[in-house]
């Protein structure tokens, strides 16, 4: 294009694209050449490194690279290495007795700083970073335990889970859902029974009359007095301590239609270390019991 055909911008004296916006017109300003060279350096480097690293992917997986590194292979390596170097501390915990752990200084730190980490990465999920577990998920750090809360209970629990199908030794209980056994006038009656042994506002009226329904269809688990019962995962039902909660509407649904909490076992999933170490953590958190 010779200079007359070249449109030229007047206040700046540089020739346009011809490409006008809203009569705003666009200059034709080229590119810095270290720009453009800095970018063709970034295209080259990028097909240099996807060709020497893992980064094309395929259907079942994607290229292993030139160099054959792999972040996968860098993990359990390092895992190998600690594994290698607390083999001898986990063998010894794997094999110690827990009532007696507290006797070995070096060995307890291991179990509840190895616990520690077991938990969060496989419990924490349902009962939380610092263990104060949710609705319907126990709260580790009372002394409020559905199962018990010495070592051979915890550790038998977390070995064997809850209610699951997985594990033939599965601790398991299940509460009957009274809404086609009870009227609704019963089930408001049992309410007010449990409220009232619970020292939570209440009908005196419906309760005294939902204290024989309580003996006659909740009493063989919860107890006569709602103490509740290790034995069969029966909650004790006269403290402030509520899995799914104890408000009138939430106890209702329970009475009606029940509850079956679930806990998988991880017995076949975690190394016996592994579960002597985070039934040691469990323990000390708050509510373990002798």
């Amino acid at each position: 294009m010779s200079s007359e055909d070249k449109d030229i911008d007047k206040v700046t004296g540089i020739d346009t694209t011809g490409h006008t916006w809203d009569g705003i017109r666009e200059l034709n300003n080229p590119l810095p050449r270290w720009w453009l060279w800095t970018f063709y350096l970034t295209i080259i480097w990028g097909i240099g490194y996807t060709i020497a690293f893992p980064a094309w992917p395929m259907i079942r997986s994607a290229t292993g690279g030139l160099l054959g590194y792999s972040t996968r292979a860098e993990v359990a390596a390092d895992i190998t290495r600690f594994e290698e170097a607390n083999a001898e501390i986990s063998a010894q915990l794997a094999a110690a007795d827990l009532n007696t752990l507290a006797e070995n200084e070096e060995l307890q730190r291991f179990a509840t700083s190895a616990g520690g980490a077991v938990f969060r990465n496989n419990c924490s999920q349902c009962h939380g970073s610092g263990a104060a577990g949710a609705i319907g998920y126990p709260n580790l750090l009372d002394d409020d335990w559905l199962w018990g809360g010495d070592f051979e209970n915890v550790e038998y629990t977390i070995r064997h889970g809850i209610r699951n199908e997985e594990d033939w030794d599965a601790r398991y209980s299940e509460m009957i859902a009274y809404d086609e056994v009870l009227t609704n006038e019963e089930v408001d009656q049992v309410v007010n029974h449990v409220l009232a042994i619970s020292g939570q506002e209440h009908d005196a009226t419906l309760a005294s009359a939902g204290e024989g329904l309580f003996l006659d269809n909740c009493a063989a688990c919860h107890g006569d007095a709602g103490l509740g019962n290790r034995d069969l995962g029966a909650p004790n039902l006269t403290d402030a301590i509520w899995l799914y909660g104890g408000d009138p509407v939430t106890l209702e649904e329970t009475i009606r239609y029940a509850r079956f909490g679930v806990m998988p076992p991880w017995g076949e999933r975690l190394s016996e270390a592994e579960i002597k170490a985070v039934t040691a953590y469990v323990h000390q958190l708050g509510g373990g019991e002798e």
